[in-house]
Parts: C-alpha cells; structure tokens; sequence
C-alpha cells in the first residue's frame, strides 16, 4: 500500500496534469473516454519510482513531463533500487530526503541525463551517441553513449534497459537498473568500445593518473578538457608505424606517457565550431589544427583527420581521430 506521502504526491501530479487531460469521462454516445497516459502519469502511479518521482517534484520537472504540447521524449527511467545504489541510502526515505537535499538544479540535470528529446523505441535504438537534455556549465547538450550487445541496450556504461517502450502520450520510457551521471571524458572512453584501445594505453601504467586527471569535475583545475581522441584503428597504425613495436605493452612507458599528454587540452572545452587554425598548446607540447579541413599535425608534420567532433561530457569534450599525436621525436 502506498503510504499517505505517496498520496500526496500523486495529488501534486494530478494538480499539475488536470489541465492537459479530459475533463470529461464520456463521449457524446456515452462511452468512455481513455484518459492521456503521461510520463508523470506513469511515473506516479508505479510502485517502482517513489524516488524518480520525488527527484522530479524537488526538480520542477514534473510540468515538463506531463505536457502533450510538442513534446516527445524518452525517459531512461531509473527504478527505486537504482536510486537506493546511487544515493548509498538504506531505504526510499533516506533516498528521497537525500535527493531534497540537493540543489534544485543539481537534481533537475541529473535527471535531464535521463531525457532525450524525441521519443525512440527499442526498434530504433543503434549504438551511438545521442544528445540528451541535461547540459554542460556553457549551455552545451550533454552525449549520452547508447550501447547495443547482445540485445542488451546500455546508457554509458553503467545502465541497461530491463524493460523497454512503456508508452505514453508524449513519448516513451525505457526503465534502467541504475541512475546514470553526467560523463565525464573518462565515461564516454570507457563506454564506447571504439577506445579501447585508449583506455588500455590510459590504464597500462600504474604510474599515470589519466584516468583520475580526466575524471576531475568541471570547476576544478585542471578541467576542463579537450580530447583529441585516438580510435582503436589509430593505435592498431601506431604500432605498425613504431618499428619493433607489436603491441601496445611495448611501445616505452616514456613515449606512451608523451603520446597521450599530446592529446590532451586543459582548462578549455573548444568544439568544432570554436576549433582554429594555427597552433594549439596541448600537454605533451603543440600541435596545430587546420580547422577548415580538420586536420590535426603533430610535431613530426604527422596528419590526424577528427572523424568524429563535439562528444560532450560535463567536463570536457572529445574528438576522436584517426592517427595518434606523438610527441617531437
């Protein structure tokens, strides 16, 4: 049974929704008349999101997923477990004073990173990067990475979809079994299986601190980053170029440490539309962008062509490209 502070929110919903759906239970033949179906709707009345619901009350949120005018969204909804786990509360009370607790906007863009735009069922999800509606501190749209394996739809790497297309009159709602953060560079790395490879050169030293540096949140220095990003086909061409070099493990600790740091842009978020031509200070040294044709030289007059611009993380953004930087040999 739910308990009279359920009730209560239910009757907030029901305050904000009354506008938007049919005031009248009949037709003009006496038959009746099937009521919208929101995303609130759904929200409020399922045992399983006392928390999302909470989150979205404390959010101001609840408008925005009630409303039928113009609005077709996706929800990667997370279940109360999810929010339990995430919030490290010991039940749905500590939870959902945990998440009142919390700035308003700090929840609100949580649970934006749970929010596409347009509705996308199951049918239509492919592996890639979508834009969500939470943003970064400049305005910019934050990337959610959607993974597909073996038929199993996950959101960045830390939430898989357990129960897909609950429809609803202004979109659709995909429940997930864990609340999914705004990424870092370092979640979109790990995530999306094209940097595998960066993640294992990131990772084969437990001297270096990549993963830690790049994980550090927007606001606090060094952040925040831009990545020029090597797929996992550039470092396959790496080690064909190095001689004596057949894997990664033997590339020297020295120029792997060097080759990354020329990668690496602090304390600026620069997107394709703010790249420009001329040189560029990165950590491992200068290189130089031809911004017209998106060609990256390194100090050894080495091209990299970025295939892939603007993957927005909330403390920094990536570009991938096809040749690894190194640093003046």
């Amino acid at each position: 049974m739910k308990t009279s502070n359920k009730m209560l929110q239910i009757l907030f919903i029901t305050v904000f929704t009354l506008g938007l759906t049919s005031c009248s239970d009949d037709d003009d033949n006496g038959n009746i008349i099937d009521q919208p179906q929101t995303i609130a709707d759904i929200v409020s009345e399922s045992d399983d999101f006392d928390i999302l619901l909470a989150a979205a009350i404390r959010a101001d949120l609840v408008e925005t997923l009630s409303s039928t005018a113009n609005t077709n969204l996706t929800v990667f909804a997370p279940t109360d477990a999810a929010f339990l786990t995430y919030l490290e509360a010991d039940d749905e009370a500590a939870a959902i004073a945990a998440v009142n607790a919390l700035p308003e906007q700090a929840v609100a863009n949580l649970l934006l990173n749970h929010v596409l735009g347009t509705a996308v069922m199951s049918s239509d999800i492919t592996a890639g990067y979508v834009e969500a509606l939470s943003t970064n501190a400049d305005g910019d749209a934050l990337n959610l990475y959607i993974g597909v394996a073996d038929g199993t739809v996950s959101v960045n790497g830390v939430a898989d979809v357990v129960t897909a297309d609950v429809d609803a009159d202004n979109g659709v709602i995909h429940v997930v079994d864990a609340v999914i953060p705004e990424a870092t560079v370092v979640t979109f790395a790990t995530a999306d299986p094209n940097f595998s490879s960066l993640v294992a050169a990131l990772t084969r030293e437990s001297s270096f601190s990549y993963v830690a540096t790049l994980s550090t949140a927007n606001g606090t220095d060094p952040a925040p980053f831009t990545v020029f990003a090597p797929t996992n086909d550039a470092f396959t061409a790496l080690i064909a170029e190095l001689d004596a070099v057949e894997a990664l493990g033997d590339i020297p600790t020295a120029t792997l440490e060097a080759a990354l740091n020329t990668h690496v842009v602090a304390g600026a978020n620069v997107r394709e539309a703010d790249l420009t031509d001329g040189p560029v200070t990165t950590l491992g040294g200068e290189v130089t962008i031809d911004a017209s044709t998106a060609v990256i030289t390194d100090a050894n007059g080495r091209e990299s062509t970025i295939v892939v611009t603007n993957v927005q993380a909330s403390n920094g953004v990536i570009h991938a490209i096809d040749t690894v930087l190194l640093p003046e040999l």
